[in-house]
C-alpha cells in the first residue's frame, strides 16, 4: 500500500511541476498595467480559469493528500532507539600488561 502511494506521491510531484512551469506569470500583462493594453486594472483580468489552473488545483489537493496519507502512515511504527543499541566501550588494557610492557621498557633503557 505505502509502495504505491509512493508512486502516485512522485508522479503527482512530477505532474505539479510540469504544470506550473507551462503556465504563464501573473505579471505577463504588466504592460497593460502602464497604457498598452485593453486592461482597466492594475494587474490585468484574470478571466475564466484555464485548464491549467485546474489541473494544477487538482494536483495540489492529491500531492497533499498523499503527503499527509504517508505521514499518517510513516508515523504508527514503532522504532527502536538508536542510543539502546549502543555496545559497551572497549575495555582498557589489564594493569598486568601495562606494568609488564613498563618494566621491560624501563630494563632496556638502564643496561
Amino acid at each position: 500500500m505505502s509502495i504505491l502511494l509512493i508512486v502516485i506521491h512522485v508522479v503527482v510531484c512530477i505532474a505539479l511541476i510540469m504544470i506550473v512551469l507551462l503556465q504563464t506569470g501573473k505579471g505577463a500583462d504588466m504592460g497593460a498595467a502602464f497604457g498598452g493594453g485593453s486592461s482597466q486594472t492594475l494587474f490585468g483580468s484574470t478571466g475564466a480559469s484555464t485548464f491549467l489552473s485546474k489541473a494544477t488545483t487538482v494536483a495540489a489537493i492529491v500531492f497533499m493528500l498523499t503527503s499527509l496519507t504517508l505521514a499518517y502512515m510513516s508515523g504508527d511504527k514503532v522504532s527502536q532507539s538508536v542510543v539502546t543499541d549502543v555496545q559497551a566501550p572497549l575495555e582498557a588494557p589489564s594493569q598486568a600488561e601495562t606494568t609488564g610492557d613498563d618494566a621491560a621498557g624501563d630494563e632496556s633503557k638502564s643496561e
